[in-house]
């Protein structure tokens, strides 16, 4: 479903990625993890088009996206669920889910996918008349999923949804992430928690200082003991 080839990207003069390439086949959970700084957050923000890649090809579904605008790649089923959630505090709940159907390939299914979100998210449809601002970190987190789903994505990229948030939210969004790619939604999930991220996945890649560093199946690098103490600090 995605192909990315030779990705460079940075900011103003700063190169942050180098040569990164990968595969998200469609119908997986495909994982980036790596330490800090590693570049995962600049990845996916070339990869939504909320920063321009400098060189490489980034394909969806067969077709060049590089140098598409970031709405015309949510158009075609490319959402990111941004690190920081970027709620709009002052909007109530549900206010800040129908901005998640604000392209045209969604407007359609807009209460169908209103629905869908409070079935898989009860504790949202609970606060769907509070303002976001007045949640708790995790319930804020869990609002950015389902504004997210309320694109009717394809794929959906998540950056670091489980950061700060109590033990219970992060085991809940991990369930969550579990129960949209049963409903047949592509994930690429970035995440700092490793160990569980590659327990889950079907594919996983380590970034290290903007380059990728290592490849395989989630519980294979689990199992390596040489990527654990080099890369992932566990």
């Amino acid at each position: 479903m995605l192909e990315v080839r030779g990705l460079k990207a940075g900011y103003g003069e700063s190169a942050v990625l180098f040569d990164v390439s990968f595969d998200v086949p469609e119908g997986s959970l495909t994982v980036i993890v790596g330490a800090n700084a590693a570049g995962k957050t600049t990845t996916c923000r070339a990869i939504s088009g909320e920063i321009e890649s400098r060189a490489g090809t980034i394909r969806f579904e067969g077709e060049r996206i590089e140098h598409e605008p970031s709405n015309r790649r949510v158009e075609r089923g490319l959402v990111q669920i941004p690190e920081g959630r970027r709620l709009f505090p002052f909007m109530t709940v549900e206010e800040n889910l129908l901005l998640g159907s604000y392209a045209r390939r969604a407007r359609a299914a807009r209460q169908q996918a209103l629905d869908e979100v409070f079935s898989l998210l009860p504790r949202v449809a609970e606060r769907r008349r509070q303002l976001a601002g007045s949640l708790s970190g995790g319930e804020q987190s869990m609002v950015a999923i389902g504004r997210g789903l309320m694109a009717r994505p394809r794929l959906l990229v998540m950056d670091e949804p489980t950061l700060g948030l109590a033990p219970i939210f992060v085991e809940r969004t991990f369930e969550i992430v579990q129960e949209i790619r049963k409903h047949g939604v592509t994930v690429l999930l970035v995440e700092q928690n490793v160990k569980r991220a590659l327990s889950l996945c079907d594919r996983a890649y380590v970034l290290e200082h903007g380059q990728v560093v290592m490849q395989g199946e989630g519980e294979q690098l689990l199992g390596d003991e040489g990527l654990r103490r080099a890369y992932l600090g566990m």
